[in-house]
């Protein structure tokens, strides 16, 4: 089975730098297509889980942004790790931020705070996301029987989220498509903060040969927090797990269609996808901690 393939990105293409997000990004022309490079300086994994994240969303028919691995040329030769993703905002079509779509209906959003936004309520985003239109059908080629509207497909986001341990779908990961006549829901994107990317491997070593039940890989996952709160009253945001149970409630049958095509993943499969991630982006023992 062949690796992923590197796409190789040089700044002198660059047409635009892109000022959202905390990484260094650039836009740039490859053909037809208008990319956007995301650095990976920091070497947290970020570029691999963003590729790992995309693939599985492949696996349950989740619309998503497509990431690839790729390498920035510096100093003479492509060793600046990253990922490309194509632009899903091609003119006249504008992405709108979930914090604009919160701020237009409440006026005392907070709406450039990231973090902890106590405003950011599973209520909030829901009345929001049922409002827009769902993903076009480009975006939904292998979506579950029975996710027809925004919320439903929404809810698999959040599924995805507990599933891959994404602790950062804040009101700045996910929003809407405007194409001048109605506003749809973006698929998902920026995923590279899930599957515990950061960790080192002593500690992934460490947690797999455990016998501390507080310190397995299972009791690991169960820390898992979203960014989404119960009441604005609250100061700690919801567990992944009670952020999908709170959509789940909203939609009880679109959620039922996502978990039932999740069960239809298997190990085998999520490791094929592991096993394509080259071993100088993702060492061995992280493909194991992360299956």
């Amino acid at each position: 089975m062949s690796e992923f393939p590197t796409m190789r990105v040089d700044r002198s293409r660059s047409q635009s730098v892109e000022p959202l997000g905390s990484k260094p990004k650039f836009w740039f022309r490859d053909g037809e297509r208008r990319l956007l490079f995301k650095a990976e300086d920091r070497n947290t994994g970020e570029d691999w889980a963003e590729v790992v994240a995309c693939h599985l969303c492949e696996l349950i028919g989740l619309p998503h942004v497509e990431y690839e691995l790729a390498s920035e040329f510096v100093n003479g030769q492509y060793n600046r790790p990253g990922v490309v993703c194509e632009n899903m905002a091609p003119k006249p079509v504008m992405l709108v931020l979930g914090n604009q779509l919160l701020l237009d209906v409440d006026p005392s959003y907070p709406q450039a705070q990231r973090f902890r936004v106590f405003q950011h309520t599973v209520e909030a985003v829901r009345d929001i996301v049922s409002e827009l239109a769902p993903p076009s059908d480009a975006w939904m080629p292998n979506i579950p029987p029975g996710v027809e509207s925004a919320l439903d497909v929404f809810a698999g986001y959040v599924m995805l989220d507990a599933w891959i341990a994404n602790q950062d779908r804040h009101h700045e990961n996910w929003g809407a498509l405007w194409d001048g006549h109605e506003l749809r829901l973006a698929p998902t994107f920026d995923h590279g903060a899930a599957l515990a990317r950061n960790l080192l491997d002593d500690e992934r070593q460490e947690r797999l040969a455990t016998k501390d039940r507080n310190r397995t890989v299972a009791a690991f996952t169960q820390r898992g927090r979203s960014a989404l709160f119960a009441s604005p009253a609250d100061r700690r945001p919801l567990p992944l797990h009670d952020a999908f149970q709170a959509f789940a409630g909203e939609v009880p049958a679109a959620a039922t269609a996502w978990l039932d095509r999740l069960r239809t993943v298997n190990e085998d499969q999520i490791s094929a996808i592991l096993k394509r991630t080259p071993p100088a982006r993702m060492s061995e023992i992280c493909k194991r901690f992360t299956l």
